[in-house]
């Protein structure tokens, strides 16, 4: 039976989405099935920075309605036969859809693959407690930020009101240089703040904007999400570090490069 994980936020624009994606890629990577399911309705993004949005015959809507299977509306993701997306429909909200009802269609494909990850709509709303309700673990994701830390705070809290297997905190956007400056809090720092366990910490990279989940082999994004997936997969693992390479003496001249940029 998969592992049921939902990915979460609170506060929008913080990369949930593109970690989710991401993240998808790495553990089929490992030879993992893997399975997203977007329940973002009406905003949802997932197939486009997954590059299947031209692929998709059905959606969510068309499940739960009836017209089709859950595996028949599943669109494979270009290159990669382990992974798969559950796309949502972006029409306006489904409102009336329960957390029970997205719940059957992700227990019927749970014995198929080995993860559903579950792209949470942002907010505490009905959204919210929807797409909790259909997992068994959560990752909640953090930008530096003091917005995004207060959001993430509250979200922890609510999370707490659910069984859940594992919490596990994912601090995005991260600057290695501001951190070696002291202008941006250490990831190390936040897990603290939010009392929840990191798990992954994702540098902020053009790499991210440009390729999204298509990242190149060099990039620091690239290196960090592989750590975040065996992390997740295997239990064991570092953490990706940004402030390395601005450490030493080669590393204040490539912070004070950065300033200049």
């Amino acid at each position: 039976m998969a592992r049921k994980i939902v990915i979460t936020s609170g506060k929008g624009g913080v990369g949930k989405t593109t970690v989710t994606a991401n993240l998808g890629v790495f553990l089929s990577s490992l030879g993992a099935r893997v399975v997203m399911v977007d329940v973002d309705f009406g905003l949802n993004n997932l197939d486009v920075v997954m590059g299947v949005e031209n692929k998709i015959v059905y959606d969510v809507s068309d499940v739960l309605s009836g017209r089709c299977r859950a595996k028949q509306a599943l669109v494979q993701a270009s290159g990669k036969k382990n992974l798969f997306v559950l796309p949502s429909c972006g029409q306006s909200p489904m409102s009336s859809v329960s957390g029970q009802q997205l719940k059957l269609i992700i227990e019927s494909l749970s014995p198929i693959f080995d993860y559903v990850l579950i792209d949470c709509p942002a907010g505490l709303d009905v959204g919210f407690h929807r797409a909790v309700a259909c997992a068994e673990e959560a990752i909640v994701v953090a930008t530096p930020a003091l917005t995004s830390l207060r959001d993430a705070d509250k979200t922890v809290t609510v999370l707490k009101s659910y069984k859940l297997q594992n919490v596990g905190l994912v601090v995005n956007r991260v600057r290695g240089d501001l951190i070696m400056s002291d202008k941006m809090l250490l990831p190390r720092d936040i897990e603290e703040l939010l009392k929840t366990d990191l798990i992954g910490v994702i540098p902020e990279e053009d790499a991210v904007f440009l390729s999204g989940a298509n990242l190149p082999k060099m990039s620091d994004a690239f290196k960090a999400y592989k750590m975040l997936a065996l992390k997740i997969h295997k239990g064991v693992g570092k953490i990706f570090d940004p402030t390395k390479k601005y450490a030493g003496f080669f590393g204040s001249i490539r912070r004070s490069i950065k300033r200049s940029v």
